[in-house]
């Protein structure tokens, strides 16, 4: 019988930061709106410096890791062109020959900002409901989950309390670039949404014993 052997987490998690780091180095090559830019990707920067320190204290499945760096990417690209201006629509119209997202759903927004908070909550919930799970031993599989949930929420409302501080202390057409409502009066509240519908799919399809032994 042929035996599988795992590759080794650590160069595949040193090849994911890596490349991670790289593309948040390219979204800053020639910066179209560079102030804005910085006020999104100092975030960037501490969560790669958390995720570092984490993962040596506290290692992470290599599945989370490779999401939460898919994350960062997608999150650096979008702080790029302030979610707002993300041109999405042309690029999948060149990649299908001229077809458009915006035309055949009717969209009058960009909804980059709302892709990057449903990413938000799919791609950390599992980390933290696992990371949870293996802490306190006592907690349930479901336990774990509601705390991860909870955390998710909580993440995102004190990142909307921090946009709007941040907004206050700028320009009207600055804090405009920097929040990227668009008008949308329910901004905040469908960002929130988002993100705790991504944490969903963090539900716990195992026991609490499986989820430790798989961590």
């Amino acid at each position: 019988m042929t035996v599988t052997r795992a590759l080794p987490s650590a160069p595949i998690k040193s090849a994911l930061m890596t490349a991670t780091v790289l593309a948040f180095a390219v979204t800053w090559i020639a910066p179209r709106w560079p102030l804005e830019q910085a006020l999104h990707g100092s975030l960037t920067v501490v969560g790669l410096g958390w995720l570092w320190r984490h993962d040596r204290r506290w290692p992470l499945a290599t599945r989370h890791y490779a999401a939460i760096c898919a994350f960062i990417v997608v999150h650096s690209i979008a702080a790029r062109w302030l979610y707002s201006n993300v041109p999405y629509d042309a690029w999948i119209g060149v990649i299908t020959g001229g077809w458009s997202i915006n035309d055949a759903f009717g969209l009058t927004r960009n909804h980059a900002d709302r892709v990057i908070h449903l990413m938000f909550g799919l791609c950390f919930a599992p980390a933290l409901r696992d990371f949870i799970g293996r802490r306190w031993d006592p907690l349930s599989a479901m336990q774990a989950f509601v705390l991860a949930l909870a955390a998710v929420m909580c993440t995102s409302l004190v990142y909307e309390w921090f946009e709007w501080a941040i907004a206050l202390m700028l320009s009207p057409e600055a804090a405009e670039s920097y929040n990227g409502q668009q008008g949308d009066m329910w901004d905040a509240h469908a960002d929130m949404l988002l993100a705790t519908l991504g944490a969903l799919t963090a539900w716990p399809r195992r026991t609490r014993n499986a989820l430790r032994s798989h961590a």
